[in-house]
């Protein structure tokens, strides 16, 4: 199986703040683990209004050369027009962010690693796990 990183689970990964997360990571190959330019943006936004900004931009630096990284692509966007479509008619709200992460997942044929079930449970067909539980 290929996985998708979402930005909570990355905050944990750089803060070595959940063993669950960081044990769980460890079972799969390098391979298997995927961020999106999206993640990325999200971030480099944390970094760059922290602080420590150097010392946090290398540490994402570090971080980023572990994975493989997909960008919002076409069918990306296809995808996200579908979902923001589907929900707005159900009277359901989701994040911009949110939205292109889970697109990105499921155009990669990905399952999205998250705490934050309550916002991607809105999504139908997104498959999802939380290796925080």
């Amino acid at each position: 199986m290929t996985y998708l990183l979402d930005t909570n689970v990355c905050i944990k990964l750089l803060n070595n703040s959940s063993l669950a997360v960081t044990h769980e990571l460890a079972k799969h190959q390098p391979d298997e683990i995927y961020l999106s330019t999206v993640v990325q943006l999200e971030l480099y936004y944390g970094a760059y209004k922290s602080s420590r900004k150097e010392q946090n931009l290398a540490k994402l630096e570090r971080f980023f050369n572990q994975f493989k990284i997909l960008p919002f692509g076409q069918n990306s966007a296809k995808i996200a027009g579908i979902i923001r479509s589907q929900l707005n008619q159900l009277g359901i709200p989701v994040g911009g962010y949110d939205l292109q992460i889970a697109a990105i997942a499921m155009a990669n044929e990905l399952i999205l690693i998250t705490h934050n079930i309550r916002e991607f449970s809105r999504i139908d067909g997104l498959k999802y796990e939380d290796w925080e539980i």
